[in-house]
């Protein structure tokens, strides 16, 4: 297969797709799903790409990308490339003292707003950013401050490229274009300290391309991915670029609330995602069956148990299925599976791939028994993604699947997991001193990561920095806990508290609907949702549904205390990274008095 760069790499797939669909995005206020050809994809390119030239970009220079997802976050990726510019992504849900930080650490001078929410935060430090000099807004119903004199919509930036004029700088910058120029800096959402800006050079993909091209031979040019989540995070950014790498058509879901809406508009072949979209499903599932009585009900169970049996017991491990569970199992595909699928809107589905957390063993085996094909990975930033993967039909359950060909894989001190390979960034922008400390002596990567080989799959079992050491010396592994007692219907988010404390506690966010219908179905009164968390048999509920998902771990790791909380964590108090991910320093402190109470005598 040829590998382009991505400098001409759109305009490459255009000369081989022409008038096929490149992309879709939704345009609100027609109410339909607008497609962008491959040819309009790198018309759009190139304009933009001559508009840089004739705003003054410079070859190198860092530009900053600030939105949620929109076809213009890659017009800008792709022109900037062109013209060997490296761009920089904010998360669109970034705080003005985040934007502010990015802005003045990597020294951005044009900063690509999405929506009002975006241009709101970036006008507020603008004056605050020595660098700053213009702000090129996507949407042109941003009203603008009345102050602001410099800010340009992007249809006045393209305007600046309309004519090309610039065609031949373009074209030289791009052909001088190597694997070894930096293509992006994403910065990490620190769970601790400030963030620190991983830089991605065009190795790191090319080097992705040719992996996934090894890895993922079910993919082709025929099918059609949803992209949900945000193209700032390194899993979706590098999904995306590989999408257009394939010549998949991608479809562009702006706002993430309206992601149940939007798959079952598209009805996507594939969609990466991270594993509380897929708790969510299985929720919906449980209550259905919670719901259900009679031959229904019995009929529900019964088609799970058989998809198991076809489809963990034998097909993962290369056997056949009895007869009478294959007739069965065809049985089910075409009513309560079929039906499941489409209600959710993948029917189509050829894989999806999830990672960005750990995903429960239960949630896992439930999905693959009826008969959607969930790949789970592992990866990070710091390694343009991917590290490992399962494969269908070869798989094991807990596993993050085997390691990608060309990344290598080293358990180190304290089962610590190093890796090495071209997929694996070069260091953290202007921070010589953090880079150091992230690889050793012999050059291998530190992921802070603990985990094990067995049988050419890797084995996830802690984060290093994670890991509690509660006051009676015993360590605790969070994240393994909270992944077992969130796939309770009643528990949607959980802080396990145990950091020299006595013994392990737990902040529990319920599920508000939940626990509500519980308390109308055994006539409990209450005046708020506060109230009603504090009622005895709400508690009496949550512990015993607790004690019975913690028995596999040892007395010393189970939750002996929670407190319910009546608001969930967010990104507005903290408690929340960009990507969700919990700031566990946050939390603490945000409900020291709580936590404190718990461990009163």
């Amino acid at each position: 297969m040829t590998y382009h760069h991505l400098s001409v790499l759109v305009h490459r797939q255009a000369e081989k797709y022409g008038d096929r669909i490149a992309l879709k995005y939704r345009d609100y206020d027609k109410g339909q799903w607008l497609p962008i050809t491959w040819n309009q994809f790198s018309e759009s390119v190139h304009v933009a790409a001559n508009a840089m030239v004739e705003m003054g970009v410079a070859e190198q220079e860092n530009i900053g990308v600030f939105s949620q997802n929109k076809p213009e976050c890659l017009y800008t990726d792709f022109a900037a490339f062109a013209n060997r510019a490296v761009t920089i992504p904010l998360y669109a849900t970034s705080s003005p003292a985040q934007v502010q930080y990015i802005v003045n650490d990597a020294g951005i001078r044009y900063l690509f707003v999405g929506e009002q929410f975006q241009y709101n935060a970036a006008v507020t430090v603008q004056f605050l950013c020595k660098s700053l000099e213009k702000l090129i807004i996507f949407d042109r119903s941003v009203v603008k401050d009345e102050r602001d004199n410099t800010s340009i919509y992007f249809d006045e930036f393209l305007k600046l490229g309309e004519t090309k004029q610039h065609s031949a700088i373009v074209e030289e910058r791009s052909s001088k274009a190597t694997e070894d120029d930096l293509a992006n800096i994403l910065y990490t959402s620190g769970t601790t300290g400030e963030p620190k800006g991983v830089m991605i050079h065009h190795s790191c993909y090319m080097e992705q391309f040719k992996n996934h091209d090894i890895r993922l031979t079910d993919m082709s040019d025929n099918d059609v991915s949803m992209n949900f989540l945000p193209m700032t995070h390194i899993f979706e950014k590098t999904w995306v670029y590989y999408c257009i790498h394939k010549g998949v058509q991608t479809c562009i879901n702006l706002r993430p609330s309206d992601i149940q809406t939007t798959v079952k508009e598209i009805r996507p072949t594939l969609m990466c995602s991270v594993p509380r979209f897929w708790e969510k499903v299985y929720d919906g599932v449980q209550e259905k069956i919670n719901e259900t009585t009679g031959i229904k009900k019995a009929l529900m169970l019964d088609a799970i148990k058989v998809g198991k049996i076809h489809n963990i017991d034998y097909l993962r491990v290369g056997k056949t299925p009895p007869l009478m569970n294959q007739l069965k199992y065809k049985f089910y595909e075409k009513t309560i599976f079929s039906v499941l699928k489409k209600t959710i809107g993948i029917e189509n589905g050829n894989f999806f791939p999830t990672a960005g957390a750990a995903i429960s063993d239960e949630i896992n085996e439930f999905i693959h028994s009826v008969g959607i094909n969930l790949i789970i990975g592992y990866g990070l930033t710091e390694s343009t993604a991917t590290v490992s993967c399962t494969i269908s039909n070869d798989y094991t359950i807990g596993s993050v699947g085997k390691v990608l060909p060309g990344v290598e894989v080293r358990i180190g001190e304290n089962n610590e997991i190093f890796l090495r390979g071209n997929t694996i960034t070069k260091g953290y922008y202007m921070k010589a001193e953090a880079t150091a400390a992230a690889f050793t002596k012999d050059g291998w990567f530190r992921t802070g990561d603990a985990g094990y080989m067995k049988d050419g799959e890797l084995y996830l079992t802690e984060r290093i920095k994670d890991l509690f050491k509660t006051s009676n010396g015993k360590y605790i592994a969070p994240q393994a806990l909270e992944t077992k007692l969130v796939v309770d219907r009643y528990i949607d988010q959980i802080a396990v508290v145990a950091n020299q404390r006595k013994f392990v506690s737990a902040l529990i966010v319920p599920v508000y609907e939940h626990v509500k219908e519980y308390a109308e179905q055994k006539n409990l009164e209450f005046g708020s949702m506060e109230e009603l968390l504090q009622n005895p048999k709400i508690i009496a509920l949550f512990k015993a549904r607790i004690d019975t998902l913690q028995q596999q771990f040892a007395h010393y790791e189970q939750v002996k205390r929670f407190t319910l909380l009546p608001e969930p964590f967010s990104m507005e108090k903290g408690e929340l990274t960009n990507t969700l991910k919990m700031k566990r320093n946050v939390i603490e402190a945000n409900y020291k008095e709580l936590i404190d109470k718990m461990y009163e005598a």
